[in-house]
């Protein structure tokens, strides 16, 4: 099923003096109960008392080695509360709250960014909601953006999603639950052409940035403000983070991108694959968001060559056609950020995400590490969605997940967030240490310095004399399965796999091959790859192509972490296109693949069930 836009929209009513939530969705219907002790158990009958004090501007004093340094391999034993819909702090803070109060912040935009037609200022909506502090403490913020407020259309494209003055199911409830009451101001801000905002919505374009940027910059501005704002959010409002940090302000201190692309063009298209999203997806957001009023009579310089852009890179690669405009280069966010951002990213990826693929989080945890960026990353076997939502999890899908439940879901997520937020938002504490935290298919969770690990093994296979060859032509009606030989050995493959074949263009100018690897024994899938010919090299930039021509395809696999036992074998299944994915243009004729350079290169990672990186999850399934 194509899945042209992910948005989160929920409907629910709140009462800011008493707390109280009722929850309208198909998450549940409570309302949240109770108040948890601030005794806990930390070590056998060793008890630690959790003291909160307010330490006027600047934060909150706490006692030393309490629940939030808990280590990673040490959680599984902590006291934690499960039941609830996603993942709670041990201890609620001390703090009501009040809100929400509105607030529009007017934004300078340059020549190149000013929309035609209806003649109004620029203006960011943010809605804000307030710890009860005693007066003069300063508190940092924690904000929320995306135009899934008032998302809809007035009933032209559905009905509408609730405004960004109501929390969202998303972040904003989580952290006006968790957060907030420890001193945290929440922001809930509507991107341009979306909510109250106004202006033209410039999909992920430069308007955009610098609309974000400026509510940003405002909230660290603010006499109430100690000057420090971190960005959370998932999927669009994951990018949002990322472009936050192209060009960031002095108060943006961390970001936690969920499943945020790094870019537009980055987000549709793989190895030059294009996902057949990608063709509607500039249009139906404007779409989605266009409602009868004085707003939709502004229109960005963008909106035209936006939706023309998918069409000519998927037929004209290679010949001009992806480069025409700078529609792509505008909206790539990760190299800005990698040259101009000075503060913290907290990394959120589902490996088993088909909305926006997991390759958007690796190499980039890298590359962020070596331009002196702090990174943290956790990756599990969850799809587009939080690592704390169990009855999404819980439905995930054989070979998509499934084998991971439930230690895939993060109950101890909040743990794993409130010193993070504590260092670089309030000043307190150490700094948080680097790592990745990656879970295995088989559910087995590990934690590495890096990822892929500075240990890794590469194991190489020439294929063409596997079980079924590599030899034959690959078409919209032909496809080619080949198995390998047992495994002499139990094969973690951690990393991004390569596969490098040559291969020949037919009677026509292009051709392209999607390779989805199994456990050939159990019929598990375990990943997959995707490579268009003109884009042979990997990467963004396309080359030309002649028919009746060789070349040899640099194909690489989306990250993947699995076992393939001992005795298993590893099968390919080559085809032309595969899930999500547009057929090439060349499709009819395909391309033929030839006796000639066939490697497939597994990244693999030797952790006997002793050693020292794996750990366990808190145990929040109840098998009874």
């Amino acid at each position: 099923m194509v899945e042209a836009i992910e948005a989160e929209i929920i409907e629910e009513e709140y009462d800011s003096n008493f707390r109280n939530y009722f929850f309208l969705t198909d998450l549940s219907t409570n309302k949240k109960l109770g108040i948890v002790f601030t005794t806990i158990v930390v070590v056998g009958i060793v008890f630690i008392s959790t003291i909160w004090s307010a330490a006027g501007p600047g934060g909150f004093s706490n006692s030393e080695n309490e629940w939030w340094d808990t280590p990673v391999h040490e959680r599984e034993n902590m006291e934690l509360n499960m039941t609830g819909w996603r993942s709670q702090l041990p201890v609620e803070g001390p703090y009501l709250w009040s809100g929400p109060t509105e607030h529009f912040v007017e934004v300078d935009l340059p020549p190149s960014e000013q929309d035609v037609g209806y003649p109004e200022p620029a203006l960011m909506h943010i809605s804000l909601w307030m710890p009860e502090v005693t007066n003069g403490t300063k508190v940092p913020v924690i904000a929320t953006v995306h135009p899934y407020y008032d998302f809809g259309g007035e009933g032209v494209a559905g009905e509408d999603s609730n405004p960004n003055t109501v929390p969202d199911a998303g972040v904003g409830l989580w952290i006006l639950e968790e957060f907030v009451p420890h001193g945290y101001a929440l922001a809930q801000i509507s991107t341009f052409g979306t909510g109250k905002s106004t202006h033209c919505q410039d999909v992920k374009g430069l308007g955009e940035q610098i609309g974000i940027q400026a509510a940003v910059h405002w909230l660290g501005e603010q006499e109430w403000s100690n000057g420090n704002v971190g960005l959370m959010g998932k999927s669009y409002a994951g990018t949002t983070n990322w472009e936050a940090a192209q060009n960031p302000s002095e108060h943006l201190k961390t970001i936690v991108p969920i499943s945020g692309s790094i870019g537009v063009q980055q987000m549709f298209y793989r190895n030059g694959s294009s996902e057949a999203r990608a063709l509607l997806y500039d249009v139906l957001y404007e779409g989605a968001t266009a409602d009868a009023t004085s707003d939709d009579m502004r229109f960005c310089s963008d909106d035209i060559i936006g939706p023309l852009s998918p069409f000519t890179t998927w037929v004209g690669a290679g010949l001009g056609g992806d480069e025409w405009n700078d529609y792509w280069e505008e909206r790539y966010h990760l190299q800005d950020v990698l040259d101009n951002y000075k503060g913290s990213v907290y990394i959120v990826w589902g490996l088993q995400d088909w909305n926006v693929d997991p390759y958007h989080a690796f190499p980039t945890h890298q590359l962020l590490k070596d331009a002196g960026i702090n990174v943290r990353t956790i990756s599990g076997q969850w799809g587009h969605n939080y690592p704390d939502q169990p009855t999404v999890h819980e439905e995930l899908e054989s070979g998509y997940g499934a084998e991971a439940f439930p230690s895939v879901t993060r109950m101890d997520w909040a743990v794993e967030l409130f010193p993070w937020f504590e260092y670089y938002l309030k000043n307190i504490g150490e700094e948080p240490e680097s790592y990745v935290q990656v879970q295995r298919n088989d559910g087995m969770w590990h934690i590495e310095e890096t990822w892929p690990t500075k240990d890794t093994k590469n194991i190489q296979y020439a294929i063409a004399d596997w079980e079924g060859g590599m030899i034959g032509t690959i078409n919209s009606q032909q496809s080619m399965t080949i198995t390998s030989l047992p495994m002499t050995d139990d094969v973690h493959i951690s990393g991004l796999p390569t596969l490098h074949i040559d291969a020949r263009t037919n009677m026509c100018n292009g051709g392209q091959l999607f390779v989805t690897m199994f456990d050939g024994t159990s019929g598990l899938r375990l990943g997959h790859a995707t490579m268009d010919v003109r884009y042979r090299d990997g990467g963004y930039d396309a080359q030309p192509t002649l028919p009746m021509t060789n070349y040899r395809m640099l194909m690489e696999f989306n990250p993947m972490d699995v076992i393939v036992p001992k005795g298993h074998t590893i099968q390919l299944v080559v085809t032309e296109s595969g899930e999500d994915y547009l057929p090439s243009p060349c499709a009819a004729l395909g391309m033929t693949i030839f006796a000639g350079y066939q490697v497939l290169n597994l990244p693999t990672i030797d952790r006997p069930v002793y050693h020292e990186n794996w750990f366990n999850v808190p145990n929040w399934w109840d098998e009874s």
